[in-house]
């Protein structure tokens, strides 16, 4: 049930026609903040990023392949290669220095990681990490729903808020005319006819700042979103209420860490780290690579000898006092993640039975002030009609009025806190971009 029928918010015409005006559900609202919002932006890149490192660390047990062709004009010590040429009387020997001379090597060389177990290790940690980005980047995605959601209830609210300033101030108006027109059959006094501009001098005050307000959350709205804060943008909701029915409080528990992708992200980056201990533990183990080459090599072009070799190597590390270091470092992180999941279970926990109370809370509140609300209205027409017969002065109009603003105020106040703690729960819950429709109302 909408709370008040739509107006506008300022009242003057605008001087001159401008761009149209770009009427924003908050489906489109959510949309653009996916698209457009600098958190879900950098959330992407890091996922990009997470995605060359894992591509990076399977390189290195892939085979790998390259050709060469070198040209080289030397000239060689053959001293300094170990070759000593005796002289003899009568002769003055061969140079110690021979060349120069150009030699060509046209040579494809190839080779593959047998069995490396730090390097697989690595690659499996950097796949979870992978993992890990994926998932905070879908956390950005819930929390920028949330938060467009939270923004657009608060310019609805702010509208609303017009709503009713504008309806007091005809009411304050039409009181005016009211007590001129009692003052001029000599019903009322001159004071009435004051007390109803005072009244409505006050309610224009709170209408003028009720729509700067509004003005100010569709800025805000806007900039989050992505769009120019000087773009025209109007709602093209009001706000409502919407009846709920929650989840059981087991169920949402139970299914809540399996859809949090914050839980999901912690998760995982504990799996990249179990992968790196055992990084840690495969340094002092083994690796075996093969590798080989065949090419000609020749003094020129058209004469060329073919040459090849294969090769295994065996490595193994011997003492390497870094990897202390390490597994203490990794230790340590291990441990800092098992204690922010041991605390997020608790605040997942926290936010849904949270959640949960305030949603009953806020519908029974919305229930209560729409009743004042009605019996605000009855007032006031009572307190206009007994005025209007000459039963009394306008004091208690002005009276009944003031409890009408009060009643739409809480009223205001008790729709939005409802479908605030509906969009908190949707967060709550997790999975929150599948599932966020009939929590935000939307079909």
């Amino acid at each position: 049930m909408a709370l008040l029928p739509c107006r506008a918010l300022a009242q003057a015409p605008s001087p001159a026609p401008g761009p149209p005006t770009d009427r924003l559900t908050l489906k489109e609202a959510i949309e653009r903040g996916l698209r457009a919002n600098l958190t879900v932006l950098l959330a992407g890149t890091r996922v990009t990023e997470a995605q060359g490192t894992a591509e990076r660390r399977k390189s290195l047990l892939l085979p790998h392949a390259q050709f060469q062709a070198p040209a080289i004009y030397q000239t060689v010590s053959l001293a300094a290669e170990g070759i000593s040429i005796p002289s003899f009387p009568g002769f003055p020997g061969l140079p110690q220095v021979v060349g120069p001379f150009l030699t060509y090597d046209f040579r494809v060389s190839a080779s593959q990681m047998l069995y490396d177990p730090q390097d697989y290790r690595n690659w499996k940690a950097s796949q979870r990490a992978e993992q890990a980005a994926r998932d905070d980047l879908q956390d950005a995605r819930d929390q920028i729903i949330r938060q467009v959601a939270g923004l657009y209830l608060g310019a609805e609210s702010a509208a609303a808020e017009v709503v009713a300033a504008q309806s007091r101030v005809d009411d304050s108006q039409a009181l005016l005319n009211l007590a001129r027109d009692q003052h001029n059959a000599g019903v009322a006094t001159g004071i009435d006819v004051l007390r109803a501009q005072v009244q409505l001098a006050t309610d224009r005050q709170s209408l003028v700042e009720a729509s700067n307000s509004a003005k100010q959350t569709l800025l805000v709205l806007a900039r989050f979103i992505g769009m120019s804060p000087g773009a025209p943008l109007e709602l093209a909701q009001t706000l409502q209420f919407g009846p709920l029915a929650p989840p059981p409080l087991e169920t949402a528990l139970q299914g809540a860490l399996a859809g949090r992708a914050d839980y999901l992200s912690l998760l995982a980056q504990r799996e990249s780290l179990e992968q790196q201990i055992k990084a840690s533990h495969a340094r002092y183990l083994p690796r075996l690579s093969a590798g080989g080459n065949y090419g000609g090599i020749g003094g020129s072009v058209g004469h060329f000898a073919g040459t090849g070799a294969i090769q295994s190597t065996l490595t193994m590390s011997l003492f390497d006092e870094d990897r202390q270091g390490e597994r203490r470092e990794l230790d340590s992180r291990l441990k800092r993640l098992d204690d922010q999941l041991a605390d997020l279970r608790l605040g997942v926990e926290q936010e849904i039975r949270q959640a949960l109370l305030n949603l009953d809370s806020a519908a029974d509140e919305v229930k209560v002030a729409q009743e004042a609300l009605g019996l605000a209205q009855q007032e006031l027409k009572l307190a206009r009609d007994r005025f209007r017969d000459g039963l009394t002065n306008n004091i208690e109009v002005i009276t009944a009025q003031d409890s009408l603003a009060r009643a739409q105020e809480n009223t205001i106040i008790a729709l939005t806190r409802h479908a605030d703690a509906k969009a908190a729960l949707a967060l709550a819950l997790g999975n929150t971009e599948k599932n966020y429709g009939p929590y935000l109302g939307i079909q």
